[in-house]
């Protein structure tokens, strides 16, 4: 297969036939594209263009395409789409995924959308999952699913799994429930061909499954399907009974969500935006962190400040105050990363104590081997005294060491208290270890070099 590239001679030739309403042409560009690529060429169109091609293409094709597409453009293109024309899509679509296009709708649509679904279940369906909180599992399951009844025989069984599985795009497991819709366990494909048509079905199926609830959060669903390699899982309610089922295709939005939110607050961005937001949505969430970083700064100009009587005997000081800094910030952003991937997958294990004073030891170590280095550099290439050299490299040390606990303890805090760590990466840590680096530089140097 020849992989998919959006070209401007491409984008170029489809808005000539926009323009010129060549319908025939454009059904002829768009007929062997995968509905994904489709998406991405919409994504450069304007408006107008492309409700066109929405309109033009057949609904069973652009309903998957709706799916695809950048939620702003989706939001454009169904403001200019009537109620029966979005519920025409909205037959074709997954509960999940209509579910999730309804919700985006202004209220006052959302009725008239509903009304406008020809098969009644399915707009049940849809009614059904909207009632979820959407950061949940049950926000994020679709309805369609095959089960069976746990005192069906096989014969029943096959006959009723040939009709549900006609609503269903992919059958990853079939679930066994009880009289009261209760999960029971799974029927494997294998021991159904191979039994008796008359056997029931309690006899031969696997009462081992795993299951989430509908107020499992996303992230937890993600680490459950990733840890035991699903790529289905049922949901069920409270009293468990079976509901619905999540898809590893959800899981993985799910994913790609998340680390794009661990991506910008990292980066000191504490709300989830895009380039194409407005100004005030990016300065709202930029500024924030942008703001704490210079309150740092402050604080740590402050602290040379409070040491000036150094700089008259030992200004060569001053040129190592960058090193101090750049040091305990790389070192802080660098444990509190493994830290916060850690507990994100739920490597980290153990009590705090132990994970610190491994940092604590690392720390020591890389500080060693930094603090022979810089001897060496700044006794021959910034003729130093032996002594100078030791009170910074001896700070150096204290630095590495300060910067690998604090990254380490500050996103385990967090993390029991129920705060998100990624929030502690970036500008927090090292901001905090610039200031305390910096403090740390100067207390040694004056304790050492006595000024």
């Amino acid at each position: 297969m020849t992989p998919f590239k959006l070209t401007d001679e491409l984008i170029g030739s489809i808005e000539v036939h926009i323009a010129n309403k060549n319908n025939g042409e454009l059904s002829a560009i768009l007929n062997d594209i995968h509905y994904a690529d489709i998406a991405e060429i919409i994504n450069e169109l304007n408006e107008d263009e492309a409700t066109y091609l929405i309109k033009l293409l057949d609904s069973d094709k652009t309903s998957d395409i709706l799916t695809e597409l950048d939620e702003d453009v989706r939001e454009s293109i169904l403001s200019n789409l009537s109620a029966k024309e979005i519920a025409e899509e909205l037959d074709e679509l997954d509960t999940d995924d209509a579910a999730d296009i309804i919700g985006e709708l202004p209220k006052e649509m959302v009725q008239q959308v509903i009304s406008k679904i020809g098969d009644r279940a399915h707009a049940k369906d849809i009614v059904d999952l909207l009632r979820y909180d959407e950061n949940s599992a049950g926000g994020l399951m679709a309805k369609e699913l095959v089960k069976v009844n746990e005192n069906w025989n096989v014969l029943t069984c096959v006959k009723e799994m040939r009709a549900q599985a006609e609503n269903v795009t992919r059958v990853h497991s079939i679930y066994v429930v009880d009289d009261d819709e209760k999960l029971k366990g799974r029927l494997s494909l294998k021991d159904l061909l191979t039994t008796s048509t008359k056997t029931h079905i309690k006899d031969v199926y696997i009462s081992n499954v795993d299951y989430v609830t509908v107020n499992e959060k996303p992230e937890e669903v993600a680490k459950i399907m990733s840890k035991y390699d699903l790529e289905a899982i049922p949901v069920i309610d409270e009293i468990g009974r079976l509901v619905g089922r999540i898809t590893i295709d959800d899981i993985v939005d799910v994913i790609r969500e998340e680390a794009e939110k661990d991506y910008q607050m990292a980066a000191g961005i504490s709300k989830d935006v895009e380039a194409d937001d407005s100004i005030w949505d990016l300065t709202r969430a930029r500024l924030p962190w942008l703001l704490i970083g210079m309150l740092g700064g402050v604080g740590a100009a402050s602290i040379i400040n409070s040491f000036q009587g150094a700089f008259i005997n030992f200004p060569i000081l001053l040129a190592f105050i960058p090193l101090m800094q750049a040091t305990a910030g790389n070192v802080g952003v660098q444990s509190s990363a493994i830290v916060v991937q850690g507990l994100a997958n739920d490597s980290i294990k153990g009590a705090i104590w132990g994970r610190l004073g491994k940092e604590l030891l690392l720390g020591l170590v890389n500080g060693l081997a930094l603090a022979f280095v810089f001897l060496l550099i700044s006794h021959f290439g910034f003729k130093t005294t032996y002594l100078v050299s030791i009170t910074v490299g001896i700070a150096l040390i204290t630095v590495v060491v300060n910067a690998a606990v604090i990254g380490t303890f500050i996103p385990i805090f967090l993390n029991k208290r129920g705060i998100d760590p990624a929030i502690a990466t970036g500008p927090f840590i090292t901001t905090s270890n610039d200031v305390l680096g910096i403090l740390i530089y100067f207390s040694i140097a004056k304790v050492i070099l006595g000024f």
